[in-house]
């Protein structure tokens, strides 16, 4: 069963900058899709950006130009480097994967606040 592992939430202030890793094991093959979402209080979890394994990627408007997703196929790793953070981007981040879809594996969640 594949489990995803995220770290590197945390508080920072607006304008700062913060990076999340999120690691997947128990596969030895490479996932297809790797993404991240978001979910903040009182809204729907939202997809904040993805990647395939080839390296295509895709944004949120509300994030394209501050953040970016990368992935280290070798380590079956994904990170997001968010700058010129806002407090809007406070929610919680989820790393998300799959073989064909980016939801069909879920990692537990961390917080990124950021404060005004």
């Amino acid at each position: 069963q594949v489990q995803l592992v995220e770290s590197g939430g945390g508080l920072v202030q607006a304008g700062g900058s913060l990076r999340l890793s999120c690691v997947a094991s128990g596969t030895r093959f490479t996932l297809n899709a790797m993404a991240w979402y978001r979910q903040a209080p009182g809204k729907q979890r939202e997809v904040v950006a993805t990647i395939t394994k080839g390296g295509g990627t895709n944004y949120a408007d509300s994030v394209k130009g501050r953040f970016t997703i990368s992935r280290d196929n070798a380590e079956n790793t994904v990170y997001l480097q968010m700058n010129i953070l806002k407090p809007e981007d406070t929610a919680v981040y989820y790393c998300a994967a799959g073989w064909v879809a980016t939801n069909e594996y879920w990692g537990q969640g961390t917080q990124v606040t950021v404060s005004s």
